[in-house]
């Protein structure tokens, strides 16, 4: 039995519409899908593509940084006036107010963003004063060895958090309430500072994690349904690209780890514990503006539409 789309004469609401400068696109997009739809494995495969554009487009703010890590390494030149962290904060400075300006992000977004970008230049500030990471380089606008772009990079994290819960229409089951992550994220967020100088409490932060998001499923829509996974999972496979993001930004000499001074290495996978419970954080924060809707199920979703209401967003 081949999947089709479920009878739509017209596009079904998508969340690109949140997007005006995407909206044009979705009439073409879903003439597309109706020739996919006519067999099972154009389906598969057309479902694959719209995952890997739509986590693209997600991407877009951290895939930019990278993107300015890497091209500034490779041809910025050593001798320009302007050095090239600061030329770096000044890109990124243009592009959130490009994404703002194109209505490409939120205000309540951004003001989530801000929140984790000055959160995680305090902390930087701190790790870079005990010598947990360095910035080789010199500029003109940092807070002691913390050149201000750097903050840039926890704000990527906020927008693609942000811009994946638009884009699959995040669902949850048995999702935890909001002042248990909040508790939980003031804890890691401690621990980052008071490790270095008492005991090293991230395995009971791991536990409480698994304690309280163990049973949280996510559920989300590539296409025409909706899939799940444990929300676990999906926090760890985002630190995981995290992770490999960070080993760009360590090869591209943006920050350095001690070990990395005398030659480049690969980013210990430790790290990526560190990154899982940051990111935690940045999930708390973002849940104070996306309220986590519960799930009910593909049937009543089908009939909410059929009634007449807003189908769920699908690019």
């Amino acid at each position: 039995m081949h999947h089709r789309l479920t009878g739509h004469t017209k596009p079904i609401a998508s969340a690109a519409a949140n997007w005006p400068p995407l909206r044009r696109f979705i009439a073409g997009e879903h003439r597309l899908g109706l020739l996919m739809a006519q067999r099972r494995w154009t389906v598969a495969l057309y479902e694959l593509l719209r995952f890997g554009v739509k986590q693209a487009w997600a991407c877009l703010f951290g895939g930019i940084a990278v993107a300015l890590m890497i091209g500034s390494w490779r041809f910025y030149p050593p001798d320009a006036v302007l050095a090239r962290y600061d030329f770096l904060l000044l890109c990124m400075l243009a592009v959130q107010v490009a994404l703002l300006a194109g209505k490409l992000e939120t205000w309540e977004e951004a003001r989530v963003i801000l929140i984790y970008h000055v959160v995680g230049t305090a902390m930087e500030v701190f790790k870079t004063s005990v010598g947990s990471w360095i910035y080789p380089e010199p500029s003109v606008f940092h807070i002691g060895g913390v050149p201000l772009f750097s903050g840039f990079m926890y704000s990527c994290i906020g927008s693609y958090i942000c811009r994946c819960w638009r884009l699959f229409d995040f669902r949850f089951t048995q999702h935890p309430r909001r002042l248990g992550l909040i508790a939980l994220s003031v804890a890691i967020y401690v621990n980052f500072f008071s490790h270095h100088y008492v005991v090293d409490l991230r395995w009971g932060l791991f536990a409480w994690a698994i304690w309280l998001l163990g049973r949280t499923s996510i559920h989300f829509k590539v296409w025409t349904r909706y899939r799940a996974m444990p929300l676990l999972l999906g926090l760890v496979l985002v630190s995981l690209f995290i992770w490999f993001t960070e080993n760009i930004g360590t090869f591209t000499k943006t920050w350095l780890y001690p070990s990395q001074r005398l030659g480049w290495s690969m980013v210990g996978i430790e790290k990526l514990g560190s990154w899982f419970l940051l990111l935690i954080i940045s999930y708390t924060l973002v849940i104070l503006v996306n309220a986590p809707r519960r799930w009910r199920g593909e049937t009543r979703r089908r009939d909410d539409a059929a009634a007449g209401g807003m189908s769920a967003p699908t690019l």
